[in-house]
């Protein structure tokens, strides 16, 4: 199944607002447009507003309010970065970012344990048999995390 597609960072923040509605968490948002303003400045010479193709590139920073503590930085190339917890998840589909903030705030996303190595696993499963699994570095589960073991 794939996700709808979110053609601009502004859609994708639209539909990051319709789901802090639904969960009523409360929602702060940064944008940076311009390449002189965005994180990344793959396509633009130095100084430069504009990418080399003319647009205008548009980046933006989520934080949703809440338990976990969610922040999604949406970049102009079509992905996104999103922490839980302070466990980062890097190169998430703009796409499928949606569809991964639904699954944290909706009950779907686990913590599983291993033996050898030893340690533990933020997973998040989303819709059309994606699952995203990043180490939890810090090796202590935050209280969200602990409730969240499978």
């Amino acid at each position: 199944m794939a996700h709808p597609h979110l053609p601009t960072t502004e859609s994708a923040v639209t539909v990051l607002r319709e789901i802090a509605r639904e969960f009523n968490l409360e929602m702060t948002v940064t944008d940076d447009i311009g390449a002189d303003q965005t994180s990344r400045r793959i396509s633009s010479g130095a100084f430069a507003v504009l990418d080399a193709d003319g647009t205008l590139p548009h980046e933006a920073f989520v934080e949703l309010g809440g338990s976990p503590a969610v922040t999604v930085q949406l970049f102009p190339e079509d992905d996104a970065k999103i922490d839980v917890d302070g466990v980062e998840f890097a190169d998430v589909p703009r796409d499928a970012v949606p569809a991964f903030v639904h699954s944290v705030h909706g009950g779907l996303a686990y913590v599983k344990g291993k033996f050898f190595p030893p340690g533990w696993w933020l997973v998040v499963p989303v819709p059309g048999d994606e699952t995203y699994k990043e180490l939890v570095l810090r090796g202590t589960l935050t209280p969200w995390m602990s409730r969240q073991v499978r």
